[in-house]
């Protein structure tokens, strides 16, 4: 009975685990992202469990899957140190938002959506709108992240919106470095009123070429001010 009893119980452990291990790499990568471990940032095993209140096992197992993503480079004991923004990753980064944006543009489109479908991007276009006027980046940024991921959640692409959060999630990072050096952003709210305007009328030519500039456009400012800073400066 006692072994059964074991043998039943490790599947829970496993699945336990599994979690423990999501949740430290979920945490750790967000930290990376948004900037709060920037870049040189350098912490062992016993100082990430500390932080993060867990053990070193899960720790560690998402130690790993951050390294195969290229943000931090492990050392045996000596932890890990977070990496810079490479332009040239950037740059491919924006090669794929510019294609894969431009397609879910013209799915949107394509499929006619009503008005009250079509809110999200409204109401989202509004808040960035409200936090320019307001001097507020953050705001602005999160609001510009919010019309991105629903232009995605309306485009009806599932393995499409997948990839692109992803890519988006590396964007992120280095935009938020370069948030507060770079010009005011109201190019970006200009240029998604018209992408609403364009997936309103049903046109999907000029939806997907609005997007594709917006994202070519905004990709060469990044670009400028990552090189311009030099990788020691991120």
């Amino acid at each position: 009975m006692t072994t059964g009893t074991a043998s039943s119980r490790a599947p829970e452990k496993e699945h336990a685990a599994g979690k423990m291990s999501a949740t430290a790499y979920v945490a750790m990568r967000r930290n990376i992202l948004d900037n709060v471990w920037t870049v040189g940032f350098q912490a062992t095993e016993i100082e990430i469990s500390e932080m993060l209140g867990m053990s070193r096992t899960p720790v560690r197992e998402a130690l790993m899957r951050l390294q195969q993503e290229g943000l931090i480079k492990v050392t045996p004991r000596h932890g890990m140190r977070v990496l810079p923004v490479s332009p040239d990753d950037m740059k491919q980064i924006y090669q794929i938002l510019t294609s894969l944006e431009s397609t879910a543009a013209e799915l949107v489109a394509a499929r006619g959506l009503s008005a009250e479908e079509l809110k999200p991007l409204k109401r989202a276009s509004e808040a960035m709108d409200e936090a320019l006027a307001a001097d507020d980046l953050d705001a602005w940024a999160r609001a510009d992240e919010q019309f991105h991921t629903h232009l995605l959640d309306l485009c009806g692409n599932e393995m499409l919106r997948g990839v692109v959060l992803n890519f988006w999630d590396r964007a992120h990072r280095a935009r938020m470095v370069t948030l507060r050096i770079r010009p005011k952003p109201v190019n970006s709210t200009k240029e998604h009123g018209a992408l609403v305007s364009a997936i309103r009328k049903g046109d999907v030519a000029k939806a997907g070429a609005v997007q594709r500039a917006h994202r070519e456009r905004a990709g060469e400012e990044l670009l400028g001010l990552l090189t311009r800073l030099g990788l020691s400066a991120l």
